[in-house]
């Protein structure tokens, strides 16, 4: 599968460098958050690519939730536990980064998996600007524009049958809970197959640090944010 390219693996130790990082999140994920830049000292591994690497090593269950714990840093050293219905991704340390509960049958079929991960890693990528910014205008709140901090928190996906075909993940619903100067966003998302709806998730991220929305400073993580997106064209 191509989520191969992205990591290195020596028996059951895996390695992600900045860079294979990098290029998942801005390539396959669209996601421009400079946190994975490779020259960013708050570098940290894409969640979207800890997902996609579990889906690709242990299939779809009906059912899964997955609980970031951690971030993940570049060419840092990791590895996967198997249980009965857990997966997690732990360092040398015993440190956990993620926790993935899963029940139900499984599919390991190539063309639903590898479709499934393309789709949700784009929707997700577009969480900024595309999302975030018409919820902060809503809530009036906004992150630090020089240090914006957004982070994976959970994602759910449910799946009332699997598809011989590569599925699409729509958005429904988004919200914004604000708790001072920490903010929940919740996205709830329909998975699409074979002209119908085959299931349905749930991700939620959280953004801190929040202050009072000014127009200005939305530029300026916008302005940031697309001259990140320039670069990686050109």
């Amino acid at each position: 599968m191509f989520v191969t390219e992205y990591y290195n693996q020596a028996d059951q130790s895996i390695t992600i460098s900045r860079q294979q990082a990098s290029d998942f999140a801005k390539s396959i994920a669209g996601d421009f958050n400079p946190i994975h830049d490779p020259d960013n000292k708050r570098f940290c591994v894409p969640g979207d690519l800890l997902f996609s690497m579990s889906l690709t090593k242990y299939g779809v269950s009906e059912s899964m939730s997955f609980d970031f714990q951690g971030m993940v840093g570049g060419d840092a050293e990791i590895h996967f536990e198997e249980s009965d219905n857990q997966l997690m991704i732990k360092n040398e340390k015993d440190k956990t980064f993620l926790t993935v509960e899963r029940d139900g049958n499984v599919t390991h079929s190539e063309t639903f998996i590898d479709g499934l991960i393309r789709s949700y890693v784009a929707f997700s990528g577009k969480t900024f600007p595309h999302i975030l910014v018409e919820l902060m205008q809503e809530e009036g709140v906004m992150p630090h524009p020089d240090r914006p901090m957004v982070i994976y928190d959970l994602m759910k996906i449910k799946f009332e049958r699997f598809s011989e075909s590569a599925p699409e993940v729509v958005l429904l619903n988004r919200t914004l809970d604000v708790d001072g100067k920490r903010g929940m966003v919740t996205m709830k998302f329909d998975i699409q197959a074979d002209g119908g709806s085959i299931g349905s998730g749930e991700k939620q991220i959280i953004m801190s640090g929040l202050r009072e929305y000014e127009q200005s400073g939305i530029d300026t993580i916008v302005s940031n944010y697309e001259a990140s997106k320039a670069r990686h064209s050109s």
